[in-house]
């Protein structure tokens, strides 16, 4: 089973938890846990693209 299939065992409400916590407990990639689950990664990873996008936006 691949991410894939851990992403469609988790509901939409626990999804939105992980993505918000992501969000209040971002850190930068090198200090990242790989065992976190990996709607957590995905979204911090999102988050990492809007830093780079502020920054050359701004």
């Amino acid at each position: 089973m691949g991410a894939t299939g851990l992403l469609n065992e988790v509901d939409f409400i626990e999804e939105l938890r992980l993505r918000r916590w992501a969000r209040e407990n971002y850190v930068p990639s090198d200090e990242r846990d790989t065992a976190w689950h990996p709607i957590i990664l995905e979204e911090m990873r999102r988050k990492d693209g809007e830093v780079s996008e502020a920054v050359l936006v701004g």
